[in-house]
């Protein structure tokens, strides 16, 4: 029996990739040559290890990016989709935040005290996603690790639920998985010497009485979750999830955090904004200043007066929150360019035009080859998943990733001028991608998948 992944013929899937895997080497030398000569002093050969997650013979040497395109330095012109996972997510250097860096690089760059761009950004933060008192990190991580700080101090909790297959950084607490129905410590992580489970438990996402029983505990001081799942094949909140995690959460006394790192996409406000959700704390990072390395978290004017209650309370001594470089002036200018000038309502329709345009094309290509996989789109982010769907849980979509696959039509795409997300196949229309960016990429889709199907 022939062997097949996801509908595709092994050998005819194997010799696909070979093909564009030389192709691309053959042309890009003076990336090859770049890389071979300066990449030496780089643990794994590259400046951040995440990097070796692209499936490239080797990686492309970047010269420069705008807007929705990057060019390397061989002298490809590559239409962006990837958008630094998100963190690009409004296009390359907007006009609006260089703006901003050039101005404020000449007037400091960090001094640990207030500047009227950060006072008008919290203002600006309120209108964007709601009434809560602001603070600001550096990271998403950062920021859902004091969340949940803030959460176990005002509950007296020490847990933390979280669903199987999510990601809100490199929090520790967040490191579970499902194995058996049990929680355990993920497989694979570096040097790990705690039992996480003593402050962490994992159930499945569109589960509510999992959920339930979790809290019953009366051990959980929060939920943190996306309101969809983003890092491991998109899963959708079924139809009265997120509101039965809100009622949930506040019959058993948990708080709600949720993580709108990825799913700012949705539109104005995030999903939170968009569908009307009720956090008790909201955390947004990557994109929110336009690229620069920024990430906020809000508590809700209920929390905030907890947890002042608690701080004034508790013994003089370090919080184990914030960092030095957190709250520079640089990041506020780009934060308030950012809400003020490039998160507008204008950009975020041009967006979600796109993005529609994009996930309708390529269902098409899907449907046309009759390949047994399905779209998924939550605002200016689509993702196509080689497999049917719709997938309910991080079980399901783990199960569903085919890497030997998707590194293939990778490859495939950036050899015919696309670039898609390394880690699944992930895609952002940004307010500067152009119609015929997205219809050069459907039109890349649909010849690979004749190339795989027929």
């Amino acid at each position: 029996m022939t062997k097949t992944i996801a509908g595709v013929r092994a050998d005819r899937l194997g010799a696909i990739a070979e093909r564009e895997a030389r192709r691309f080497g053959a042309g890009r030398k003076l990336s090859a040559e770049a890389m071979a000569a300066g990449s030496g002093a780089f643990l794994y050969g590259v400046p951040m290890h995440w990097m070796t997650d692209w499936p490239m013979p080797h990686l492309p040497v970047v010269a420069k990016a705008q807007g929705a395109r990057l060019t390397d330095i061989d002298g490809y012109e590559i239409d962006d989709f990837c958008l630094g996972d998100t963190g690009s997510m409004f296009g390359h250097s907007p006009a609006p935040v260089a703006k901003a860096i050039r101005h404020q690089a000449r007037r400091g760059l960090t001094y640990m005290l207030p500047t009227t761009d950060a006072l008008e950004a919290g203002h600006l933060l309120t209108e964007r996603f709601g009434d809560f008192r602001w603070q600001i990190a550096t990271t998403a991580t950062d920021a859902n690790r004091f969340a949940l700080r803030v959460a176990r101090a005002v509950t007296g909790r020490p847990k933390v639920l979280v669903f199987n297959g999510c990601y809100h950084g490199t929090l520790d607490d967040t490191m579970v998985e499902l194995s058996g129905g049990h929680t355990v410590n993920r497989v694979g992580l570096v040097g790990q010497v705690q039992d996480l489970t003593l402050g962490a438990v994992a159930v499945e996402f569109n589960d509510l009485a999992a959920v339930e029983a979790a809290l019953a505990t009366g051990e959980v001081a929060a939920v943190l979750t996306e309101p969809v799942m983003t890092n491991c094949c998109m899963v959708l909140p079924e139809a009265g999830f997120l509101q039965g995690l809100r009622d949930l959460t506040r019959r058993y006394g948990s708080l709600l955090i949720i993580d709108e790192t990825h799913t700012l996409s949705t539109g104005l406000g995030g999903y939170t904004g968009v569908h009307g959700l009720q956090p008790d704390i909201f955390v947004v990072g990557k994109c929110v200043a336009g690229g620069m390395p920024t990430a906020v978290w809000g508590l809700s004017p209920d929390v905030a007066a907890r947890f002042r209650a608690y701080d004034d309370a508790r013994p003089a001594g370090h919080s184990g929150m914030g960092t030095t470089l957190s709250g520079n002036p640089v990041q506020f200018a780009c934060l308030r360019a950012t809400l003020a000038e490039v998160m507008t309502p204008a950009n975020y329709a041009k967006m979600d035009k796109g993005a529609a345009r994009l996930a309708a094309g390529l269902s098409a290509a899907i449907e046309r080859h009759k390949a047994p996989w399905h779209v998924v789109r939550v605002g200016a982010r689509v993702e196509f998943i080689c497999a049917k769907g719709p997938l309910r849980n991080g079980t399901e979509a783990g199960a569903a990733h085919q890497p030997a696959l998707e590194a293939a039509i990778h490859t495939a795409l950036l050899n015919r001028g696309c670039l898609i997300a390394p880690f699944h196949n992930m895609m952002l229309v940004s307010p500067a991608t152009t119609k015929r960016q997205i219809d050069r990429l459907i039109a890349a889709f649909d010849e690979i998948l004749t190339d795989l199907f027929e």
